[in-house]
């Protein structure tokens, strides 16, 4: 997804920052819709998952999906997959893509993902 006129300018990835990126059309709705709803906790998860370890260590707000949720497909790829508690119901579903020190975005709303219903 190309940036256009009048959209965000995001910051490059440098050093030991990881760069994140949408996977769907759907997640970067989902995160404007976090940015204008919870604009300060959106700010926060932003920077934490930009510094997170490789190896993370999971919080109460941060942590890897159990089951079959555990894992997510990315360009072909299985990756682990993280969800970022923004909110009390908005969420962030990541892959983690280390080849590339990239996380792909897979879900971002106010609401819970429809997995989890």
């Amino acid at each position: 997804m190309s940036p256009k006129r009048g959209e965000r300018v995001a910051p490059p990835a440098a050093g030991e920052l990881w760069d994140l990126r949408f996977a769907t059309s759907d997640a970067a709705k989902g995160w404007d819709e976090l940015c204008r709803h919870a604009p300060a906790n959106t700010l926060v998860a932003y920077e934490e998952m930009r510094r997170r370890a490789v190896a993370q260590e999971s919080t109460t707000r941060h942590h890897q999906l159990k089951g079959k949720l555990a894992t997510g497909v990315h360009n072909g790829v299985e990756m682990e997959q993280w969800q970022y508690e923004v909110t009390s119901g908005g969420r962030v579903w990541y892959v983690v893509d280390i080849e590339h020190r990239t996380l792909w975005l897979k879900h971002a709303g106010i609401g819970q993902p429809k997995q989890t219903e």
